[in-house]
């Protein structure tokens, strides 16, 4: 399978971060996997210069601070060429019926819950990026 070139990771559970950047590298999706433990050291990445251009962004919702909608409120504002080259997907375990209202308002290409699996990541490989991970 063609890697991934970046991914990064948006979540403030550093357990979690920990469970899916192992999971992604053991896999195999990317060689450039980073991680933001919050919605504005996501933004920061984001807008360095050079920008970080993630090919896939896994975004938790419930955050403290900025959380997942607050940075999709400010990541739709980075010009297109910049966040038009990323998927984001949001990761939650459950969202309240005004979250979900709210995100389909937002620049995300799906939801899957948490945790992450091998199975959902091949699923996203092959909805977003027409690849599959290797059959074991």
């Amino acid at each position: 399978m063609e890697k991934l070139p970046q991914i990064l990771l948006v979540d403030d559970d550093d357990i979690t971060n920990f469970i899916h950047k192992t999971l992604l590298a053991k896999l195999q999706v990317s060689d450039d996997i980073r991680v933001a433990t919050s919605g504005e050291e996501a933004l920061t990445l984001l807008t360095q210069q050079p920008p970080y251009l993630p090919t896939l962004l896994l975004l938790d919702v419930a955050m403290p601070g900025t959380g997942g909608i607050g940075f999709l409120e400010a990541f739709q504002r980075l010009p297109q060429a910049q966040w038009g080259v990323t998927k984001v997907i949001v990761l939650t375990t459950s969202m309240d019926s005004r979250d979900l209202a709210r995100i389909d308002e937002l620049p995300i290409a799906g939801l899957a819950s948490k945790p992450l699996t091998p199975e959902k990541i091949d699923t996203l490989l092959r909805l977003h990026f027409q690849r599959q991970l290797p059959a074991e």
